[in-house]
């Protein structure tokens, strides 16, 4: 690939879920793909998420991942936001009403598996120190584990490389925010005594700390003290965390043997764009938010899930340029909004004046006696409740999330596997994507009759109440 120009190829930087799930993608719709890798090849247990909310395991689901993922961990069903308020994850409209308490490296470790049997290329020790793009392509300079620089030339790069990208930096993109939280202590321990459930969580005092259990007798703990807030590289131990968890929560639980400890700050930022000509940006490359209510991981996979086919459509000149626009347009929006959202959360979880706890306390009685309230809180946080612009006059599906719907023979979820759109209608269709594989017809297990197209990540394309051809047709082109 040295300075040779290629229109079907793309380069992702970053092997974290966000590039994992997106290369793994793009390989399967026949793209070729190459992951570039600053680290050396292997999956790290040093991870800091740990929850698959629903919209993330029904992306997972329609790649035949979520129900091998689910092994790997335990699920809760409740969510406590502060003392007053709890959330039912058990009411939510999807296959996986619940929050899954796994460690990210097995979300990793699926998603490279699935890459590699796609046949994504892997360059681990590989370090980006250079980009140019001109009409035609970008040329992306890789410094290599031996020092040597090669050239790498593609259609289209993707950033997936984590809050400090080098792929943002190369752009020239500003990356503008704020800390929320100055240290944060994590750390993989042993408990002599089991706590009550799954995720405990618990605050008292000038101290916060959560813990989860990862199912296998490793617990992850993360914890906050408000008088001991220092610099991420001070010296961090285990009888620190102990101290935070007692402090919080009136027991260590008997902590011994951590096999991990870390410290960070929290930030609160968003890259002014997520595309600048043929280089996108994904993931914490474009967002990163304060961990209240686990978002993180699970929106860079959903960035991955919007990204993937429509790159995968240009690409292959199925769809034109202009859709690969839509991109910026629908996911930004939504950092933003997760930006928001869990800024919100921490602000409301720290408040230590008694007006600010007076606002908490009015939050929590509203959401908890409001069901349309709550329904939209739980919408955010899990993400089944966003939805994407719809053109003027489109039929009201356009732009929402399809539920696994269940189809004469099996699932909608099971129907996307492979990156296919997927046409539920009554009626028949034989115009493009079908003979070439890329577009899957079905019908209604009831006698609805509405023709509704489904893009690939499960998003409704279009709509109608009967079947039009040459209308399916445009909105599969973009």
């Amino acid at each position: 690939m040295n300075g040779t120009a290629t229109h079907r190829t793309v380069i992702v930087i970053g092997s974290g879920p966000t590039g994992l799930l997106l290369a793994g993608d793009l390989a399967t719709a026949g793209v070729t793909v190459t992951l570039v890798e600053k680290r050396p090849r292997k999956i790290s247990n040093l991870s800091r998420a740990f929850g698959v909310h629903a919209r993330t395991m029904e992306q997972l689901d329609a790649r035949g991942l979520a129900d091998e993922l689910l092994t790997t961990g335990d699920t809760i069903t409740g969510l406590r936001l502060f003392r007053r308020l709890s959330l039912d994850l058990s009411t939510l409209p999807s296959r996986f009403p619940f929050l899954l308490i796994t460690p990210q490296y097995e979300v990793e470790r699926l998603l490279e598996r699935r890459a590699r049997e796609a046949g994504v290329e892997f360059a681990y020790e590989s370090e980006v120190v250079g980009l140019r793009q001109d009409d035609e392509g970008v040329d992306l300079d890789v410094r290599g584990a031996d020092g040597a620089v090669v050239t790498r030339r593609a259609a289209y790069v993707v950033g997936a490389d984590g809050h400090r990208s080098a792929v943002r930096e190369a752009i020239g993109l500003d990356f503008p925010g704020v800390s929320v939280i100055r240290s944060l202590i994590l750390a993989d321990v042993r408990l002599a005594e089991k706590p009550e459930g799954v995720l405990t969580v618990n605050g008292r005092g000038d101290a916060f700390a959560m813990i989860a259990s990862f199912g296998d007798g490793w617990y992850r703990v993360m914890g906050w003290n408000r008088r001991n807030e220092v610099s991420d590289d001070a010296p961090l131990d285990l009888d620190e965390v102990r101290e935070i968890t007692r402090r919080a929560m009136g027991t260590d639980y008997g902590m011994h043997d951590a096999r991990w400890l870390s410290r960070f700050h929290s930030d609160e930022r968003q890259a002014p764009h997520y595309r600048v000509g043929r280089v996108f940006l994904a993931g914490d490359a474009a967002h990163i938010h304060s961990p209240a209510g686990g978002q993180g991981m699970n929106t860079g996979l959903q960035d991955a899930a919007n990204l993937s086919w429509k790159l995968a459509a240009t690409v292959q000149g199925r769809a034109s340029e202009g859709l690969l626009d839509s991109y910026e347009a629908e996911r930004h929006p939504i950092g933003r909004a997760v930006l928001r959202s869990s800024g919100g959360l921490v602000r409301l979880a720290r408040a230590r004046n008694p007006l600010l706890r007076a606002v908490r306390a009015l939050v929590s009685a509203f959401i908890d006696a409001a069901p349309p309230v709550q329904r939209k809180v739980l919408g955010q946080i899990t993400g089944i409740g966003y939805t994407y612009p719809a053109p003027r006059g489109a039929h009201r599906l356009t732009g929402t999330r399809l539920p696994d719907v269940s189809l004469k023979d099996g699932r909608l979820y099971e129907a996307l596997r492979g990156g296919r759109f997927v046409l539920i209608t009554q009626g028949t269709y034989e115009g493009p994507g079908v003979r070439e594989g890329w577009l899957t017809v079905k019908r209604w297990a009831s006698d609805r009759r509405t023709t509704v197209l489904v893009r690939p990540d499960g998003y409704v394309a279009w709509a109608a109440e009967a079947p039009d051809a040459a209308a399916i047709e445009r909105a599969l082109a973009g």
